[in-house]
């Protein structure tokens, strides 16, 4: 333990004398929480949209002023010639083209149906289909009024009516605040993790010190200990930041314990540097270390659920997604942070982080190779 107390000195006074490790541990992450979730918005507003209208009757006025009104689109082109607003599509000026054909209203009125047609500019994958969804939506809710203002309903209507009343579980104002902030603070807490544990033995092969630590009698795990604790504290004060800025900058507050969050935490992190100290253990340079930090900070982002839903990749990524640290501990966050589940609610996914904590932390021991 004395070795150990040695080495967490030297490492702690190494971390603070660089001004720029500092910066990074502390000054990032904050500044990253406060501007990511302001973008990373799941909502598509301010849709273009190009109206060609042949009918100009008081029902294809009715339909354009609901659509204007729902706060998700805007007017960009009124016109009677589809040429014309095709031609703001391919200017990029327009993402939709909903064409209202003549004898709109007559048709509605006396054949009881009438026909939209709705292009989307599919460029842009998903604001053209979220786009066209809305726009449907709002198209099947003004078909269901106009019919209603149609039927004279007397004291006992003739017609079955069923009324569907949803409510939202855990997120009721579906605040996409909520759901994107806890995810995006493990990424930036994995961030901070992976890529400064990555160049920790690298620096010291750079610098030379490395050979001096080779041919003391230090212990291979003393040695890995010592590079892995003090940024594992590091990495709970980064979440205690984070959980601050969340609470003070969008009103977030778990609804379960933070005892829970920081037991996960607590074993994610070793995981983690585990991952990171691996990967400094066979690079050779700094340069490496962090392309290959990188390459792995790609894949753990995109197939760890914050983005994309994992239940609607193919099976081949789920497969990998039952590999990635980061889709735990995402799913766990939102568990805690919106559910308030409990630690015998995450049970499974702790003891398999404490598996991949054991796996790459006993990896990194076992290929770290001291040279006399």
């Amino acid at each position: 333990m004395r070795t150990l107390k040695f080495l967490l000195q030297k490492e702690f006074r190494q971390i603070f004398r660089d001004k720029a490790i500092i910066r990074i541990i502390f000054i990032m992450p904050v500044i990253q929480l406060l501007i990511l979730p302001l973008a990373a918005d799941y909502e598509m507003k301010n849709i273009k949209l190009s109206v060609v209208d042949h009918d100009h009757s008081e029902y294809s006025r009715q339909l354009i002023s609901k659509i204007t009104a729902s706060g998700y689109f805007l007017l960009n082109d009124y016109s009677s010639s589809f040429d014309k607003s095709m031609n703001e599509i391919e200017h990029d000026r327009s993402d939709l083209i909903m064409e209202i054909p003549a004898n709109f209203e007559k048709d509605l009125v006396k054949q009881d149906e009438a026909k939209i047609f709705v292009a989307v500019n599919a460029i842009n994958g998903v604001k053209g289909n979220l786009g066209g969804a809305y726009l449907r939506t709002i198209i099947q809710n003004y078909n269901t009024e106009v019919r209603t203002e149609w039927v004279q309903l007397p004291r006992f209507s003739p017609e079955t009516q069923i009324e569907v009343t949803s409510s939202n579980w855990f997120n009721p104002l579906m605040n996409y605040k909520y759901f994107m902030v806890p995810g995006i603070l493990v990424i930036l807490l994995t961030m901070v993790g992976a890529n400064l544990t990555a160049i920790n033995i690298v620096k010291e092969k750079e610098i030379g010190t490395i050979e001096q630590i080779n041919v003391t009698p230090v212990k291979k795990y003393h040695f890995i200990l010592g590079k892995l604790i003090p940024f594992w504290v590091l990495g709970l004060v980064v979440l205690t930041m984070g959980l601050t800025v969340a609470r003070v900058a969008y009103g977030i507050i778990p609804t379960g314990s933070f005892f829970t969050i920081y037991v996960f935490a607590a074993v994610y992190l070793l995981a983690i540097l585990g991952l990171g100290l691996l990967i400094s253990t066979y690079s050779v340079n700094q340069q490496q270390s962090m392309l290959l930090s990188f390459f792995l900070m790609m894949i753990f982002v995109l197939l760890g659920g914050l983005y994309t839903s994992i239940d609607s990749m193919p099976e081949w990524a789920q497969w990998i997604t039952k590999f990635n640290p980061v889709s735990y501990f995402v799913n766990v966050m939102r568990m805690v942070v919106l559910k308030g589940s409990n630690l015998a609610d995450i049970s499974k996914d702790l003891l398999i982080m404490g598996g991949f904590a054991v796996v790459l932390n006993g990896w990194a021991i076992l290929s770290y190779r001291k040279r006399s």
